[in-house]
């Protein structure tokens, strides 16, 4: 196992600090864009690329004279959320903050270029790929299409998220499904409006679009399998402004989470059913808005199980969670499953701060901060997990 160097890892840590103390959200990350490419600019070897999705780094580290490629990748983007944090490395950017950990996240990976860089004990290449906007548009996305694959055909792809209410010094890793996918619904119902007190006059998008609200939970609880896992949300119900006026029209919003393509092709068939039958019985006309968001993450299984292993040298096989229910939240690096084999893991994060009252540090949270405990464990594994797949005698 690679011992990390004291002066990298306090290195890492103010290089982390520094980014949480000036986020910027996705597909503007122009500062944290030049910070990462100076620090690859000081890596032996690593040839830096930029250009990809406005603001991606791309750096590639070759070794040996194996063909085999590898990419590991970290996202960059921060959320639109106001710190309440006050220790020394808080945002100094108002209504901006590093909420999710990715500033943590590219520490690691960085740290992990510059320890390669200077170890050498693999054969082969690695791909070190920092990811603008994965809490917002899909920079995963954006760079696929933007030729990513062709230009680093890597064989394989990893990704790492930091978790809250694991412990640090565990990493848990998932065979299949890790996140669900993220669609988004809009649904406008629109009736004839009337007095408050003649509601025979009019049609009541109130009543239908509440009728609405109450069929869709039957999609989850009735429709679908219950061994499958689905969430249908109503999230936005917004209607009318005066006491006394039955309004033309009601605007519905929400979410749906499942594990399986396949579910969601059944949840927006459903909707579309039920949209279509309330209609019909109050006179209303509803118009239904289905978006597909980012994809399930979804593990391959050879990846999977390399990671397990490479995971038990870290921590020890006794600290590898294989037993965590996967999560309803949602993950860009979908995309890059979606086209080549991986696997995306979660590092313990440690079970938050002091401030319960407001949430500690949970994801997204005005309080959260990444935990500097969990960079070297972070560092260490993606070294480890480069020098598992590129061993120096492949």
């Amino acid at each position: 196992m690679s011992t990390l160097p004291d002066s990298l890892l306090r290195e890492i840590t103010a290089f982390r600090h520094d980014l949480h103390a000036h986020p910027e959200l996705g597909l503007v990350e122009f500062r944290t864009s030049d910070q990462v490419a100076a620090f690859l600019a000081t890596c032996p070897g690593i040839k830096v690329h930029r250009g990809l999705a406005g603001t991606a780094v791309v750096g590639v580290l070759k070794c040996g004279d194996s063909p085999r490629m590898i990419g590991l990748r970290a996202d960059m983007d921060a959320l639109p959320i106001h710190e309440l944090n006050t220790f020394p490395h808080h945002s100094r950017i108002d209504g901006t903050m590093h909420a999710c950990g990715h500033d943590g996240h590219t520490a690691m990976l960085l740290g992990a270029a510059r320890h390669l860089s200077e170890t050498r004990r693999f054969n082969g290449t690695v791909v070190f790929i920092f990811q603008p906007a994965e809490e917002t548009v899909g920079g995963a996305r954006i760079m696929l299409e933007e030729g990513f694959l062709a230009q680093f055909p890597i064989a394989a792809v990893y990704g790492m998220h930091n978790w809250p209410g694991l412990p640090v010094g565990q990493i848990a890793v998932h065979n299949g499904p890790v996140m669900a996918c993220a669609d988004s619904i809009d649904i406008s119902v629109r009736g004839h409006g009337a007095h408050a007190a003649m509601p025979h006059l009019g049609s009541d998008v109130i009543l239908a679009a509440s009728q609405l609200v109450s069929a869709i939970q039957a999609i989850a609880a009735r429709a679908t399998d219950p061994m499958e896992a689905i969430v249908v949300s109503i999230t936005r119900f917004h209607a009318g402004e005066a006491y006394n006026v039955l309004p033309e029209e009601a605007q519905l919003g929400g979410t749906v989470r499942a594990f399986q393509t396949t579910l969601r092709d059944q949840a927006e068939a459903l909707l579309t059913r039920m949209c279509h039958g309330i209609a019909a019985a109050h006179g209303v006309q509803i118009q239904l808005d289905y978006r597909r968001g980012y994809p399930p993450t979804v593990n391959h299984a050879a990846a999977a199980e390399h990671c397990a292993q490479v995971a038990a040298t870290v921590v020890g096989a006794a600290q590898v969670r294989r037993d965590l229910n996967p999560s309803m939240g949602a993950e860009d690096f979908a995309y890059f499953l979606l086209e080549c084999p991986g696997c995306y893991v979660w590092l313990g994060n440690g079970p938050g701060g002091d401030d319960t009252e407001h949430g500690g540090c949970t994801l997204h949270n005005p309080h959260y901060d990444f935990n500097d405990a969990a960079a070297p464990i972070g560092i260490r594994y993606w070294v480890a997990l480069t020098e598992y797949l590129l061993g120096a005698s492949g």
